[in-house]
């Protein structure tokens, strides 16, 4: 991170937080669940189910004996019908293991509160509820709060700060789930041995930071604080959290750890608190469903696996036919080829938009403005990103420092020749990592 990323000062447009004041909806169970195999930033798992086989909800249908990956279980209880492969947001194949669900959703045997004693213990029952990074990453759990330098670890951040337009599933979770929440990072803190946590929080929720003010001071609870950050895009990016806290660095390829903190994002605490409580894994998602097509945007928790034809039906269906849909937020999030695909674990929100609202203007040349590199928190310069890959020069982009780019999109956002500057730097790391360049 450079020095100068205490003016960290990108987007600081409409916050279209249209949905923040919709109560969760709970779906009804679909009568089909599409469960992928790859809903993690890891290896994919394999199914441990076929064709034929009776399931029922937490049941475990997917594991690998890879190290970053985490098992995946039934969102449902019914009939697995088939195995198939389908097209992913990522571009690649996932596997897919489809159910008809009976709509009793019947618990699987053994589902209990896990016994945690020690750090072993703590990790392994995170690793068994399926838990990945909820806030988008996917990045799975376990591994996450299990160090190397977990005796350097001195605090926690749970990540609340939501910043993405259009997007509040976790500002509902901090006013319907509060107690889950700290409930889980309490249990975090403990096996971290963290000293201090910090819920962060952007100041346009302001009822989630009092909510959790209260909490915290009618429990007695001294060591997690809440602290207020601006609300400004991209505040909620994990490398920008830790220095708007800590005021440390964290530069592309240093871990939080590294630098004494850990950092979660707090649905996935929310779930974790709720976890040491039942024992059911992750098997459903609190999402945003927003846009200009939508008939009637909601906060709503399904299935996972849930194909997102059946989400839209249940806000209303299409108010008109959607041009652009994404699983996520309109800045990072990925745009999905078809309203079959189905929700996976770190789906946060789906957007559904019309062509007016969609729509690109064409690219014009650039007029050295200036405003990526304004806009950029790490002070960098995507123009001269943008020459070097179009030159295919990948020490140049290694020079200039690309692999600190963290793809925000805030760049992209404000060119006003609209030049897709944030996909041109994803394509420089890659031309970077292809020559070797360390």
């Amino acid at each position: 991170m450079s020095s100068n990323a205490k003016h960290l000062h990108s987007i600081d447009a409409g916050h279209y937080k249209n949905t923040a004041g919709c109560e969760t909806e709970v779906m009804p169970i679909p009568d089909i669940v599409k469960i992928s195999m790859s809903q993690n930033i890891g290896a994919p798992c394999k199914p441990l189910v076929k064709k034929g086989d009776e399931v029922k909800v937490g049941q475990l249908i997917g594991d690998t004996d890879a190290f970053v990956s985490v098992p995946v279980h039934s969102s449902v209880s019914g009939t697995v019908t088939g195995i198939e492969t389908q097209r992913s947001a990522m571009g690649g194949n996932d596997t897919l293991v489809v159910i008809e669900a009976d709509k009793k959703q019947e618990l699987a045997e053994g589902i209990k509160a896990p016994e945690i004693t020690d750090q072993p213990s703590f990790v392994k029952a995170v690793r068994d509820s399926g838990l990945v990074g909820l806030g988008g990453a996917s990045f799975p759990t376990h591994i996450k709060f299990n160090p190397k330098n977990i005796d350097d670890v001195h605090t926690f951040i749970v990540n609340g700060a939501e910043c993405e337009p259009f997007i509040t599933s976790d500002h509902r979770t901090m006013l319907e789930d509060a107690q889950q929440v700290i409930d889980g990072a309490q249990m975090i803190m403990k096996y971290l041995g963290t000293e201090q946590g910090y819920i962060a929080i952007e100041e346009n929720k302001p009822d989630a930071i009092a909510n959790f003010d209260k909490m915290l001071a009618e429990q007695g609870i001294s060591n997690i604080k809440t602290f207020k950050l601006q609300a400004r895009y991209p505040k909620g990016a994990e490398r920008v959290l830790i220095y708007e806290i800590t005021g440390k660095h964290c530069d592309a390829g240093v871990l939080p750890a590294d630098l004494g903190v850990i950092v979660s994002n707090v649905t996935s605490v929310a779930f974790f608190g709720q976890y040491l409580k039942d024992g059911i894994p992750l098997t459903k998602k609190r999402m945003t469903v927003d846009g200009d097509a939508v008939n009637t945007p909601k906060n709503i928790i399904a299935p996972i696996g849930t194909q997102i034809h059946d989400i839209m039906e249940f806000c209303g269906g299409y108010k008109s036919a959607p041009t652009k849909i994404l699983m996520g937020g309109p800045m990072m999030g990925r745009a999905i080829f078809s309203d079959k695909m189905p929700i996976v674990k770190n789906n946060n929100a789906l957007l559904a938009f019309s062509k007016s609202q969609a729509f690109i203007p064409e690219e014009t040349a650039c007029i050295h403005c200036g405003r990526c590199h304004v806009a950029c928190p790490f002070d960098l310069l995507p123009t001269g990103f943008a020459d070097a890959y179009e030159q295919r020069d990948a020490q140049r982009l290694s020079d200039l420092q690309v692999m600190q780019c963290m793809e925000c999109g805030s760049c992209s956002f404000v060119c006003p020749a609209r030049r897709p500057l944030s996909f041109m730097n994803k394509l420089g790391k890659g031309l970077v990592k292809e020559a070797g360049i360390k």
